[in-house]
């Protein structure tokens, strides 16, 4: 558990206010100076300070607060360890994006040893996924799309197929140029999906703002519903739409410019002392879905 000073300052981190601070954690204003000065006399620093009127964070006040958020989140696992001791399993606590955490983990959790594995899967988009994996939230993630490498210890997980999906009445053959007119249904930026696509449309010289009109909708299931009612086409990962595809509820696009395959990662922070065991891991996930 941290000291409630830490505690007031990454509050206050967030908040950049000290009345807001004070009013979150239910404190008074005094409270929340008291332990900032408190906090600066003992490393021995400012933490924060004022420009234009408005507060901010200074190098030393910048380090102690990624520092401190590692920290908790160490606390916070540390925590969840001893409440799982009884229960002696080894945790698999990642993250995964929403076409692995939709359509490829399932079919592999089934098949792990639930009586020796405790499985806690968070599914967001891969920007989000990383800021956890930084933090410390989560130990490693399985994600699609794009990403710095060199920030990471990475391994292939699959490569896997992306296509364009439409509704029954597509059945020609097409170019990328030849759908600009239709209504383009995409996941929302930040997901790796959608820098998928949008990387495929820079190599053929377009972006998105060359189709006749966009809507994102956050859910995979939910574009699938629209391309299936004609209201636009949309592309994803095959893995997604193979099961809408054999019910013919939509069909995949016959792009002749699009033959593209994707790599999923599997991901975790560089010098992790935990290394060998999360290789062991990915080995296994890996195994469990061929």
């Amino acid at each position: 558990m941290l000291d409630y000073k830490i505690n007031t300052f990454l509050t206050l981190c967030e908040e950049l206010n000290y009345t807001q601070t004070a009013n979150k954690l239910h404190i008074t204003q005094p409270n929340v100076s008291q332990h900032i000065k408190s906090l600066e006399k003992f490393y021995g620093a400012k933490l924060f300070k004022y420009e234009n009127r408005k507060l901010s964070l200074t190098e030393a006040g910048e380090k102690l607060q990624s520092l401190s958020i590692r920290l908790n989140a160490d606390s916070k696992k540390i925590k969840a360890i001893m409440e799982d001791i009884e229960e002696e399993k080894e945790n698999l606590n990642f993250g995964a994006t929403l076409t692995v955490g939709e359509y490829i983990m399932p079919q592999i959790i089934e098949k792990i040893d639930l009586d020796k594995y405790k499985v806690s899967m968070r599914v967001e988009n891969t920007e989000v996924l990383l800021k956890k994996l930084e933090n410390s939230i989560i130990d490693f993630v399985i994600i699609e799309g794009h990403f710095d490498k060199s920030k990471y210890e990475t391994y292939l997980f699959s490569n896997e197929k992306f296509i364009g999906i439409g509704n029954l009445n597509y059945k020609s053959e097409y170019k990328l140029e030849d759908l600009l007119n239709e209504r383009l249904i995409l996941r929302e930026k930040g997901s790796g999906t959608r820098e998928v696509f949008e990387h495929i449309l820079f190599d053929n010289n377009l972006n998105t703002s060359s189709f006749k009109d966009i809507v994102e909708i956050g859910n995979m299931n939910g574009i699938q519903k629209l391309v299936s009612d004609g209201i636009g086409i949309s592309f994803l990962y095959e893995k997604a739409s193979l099961e809408n595809i054999k019910n013919k509820k939509i069909r995949e696009l016959n792009i002749v410019n699009l033959n593209a395959y994707r790599e999923f990662n599997f991901v975790m922070l560089k010098e992790n002392k935990n290394k060998n065991k999360y290789i062991e891991i990915f080995k296994m996930l890996q195994k469990l879905y061929v």
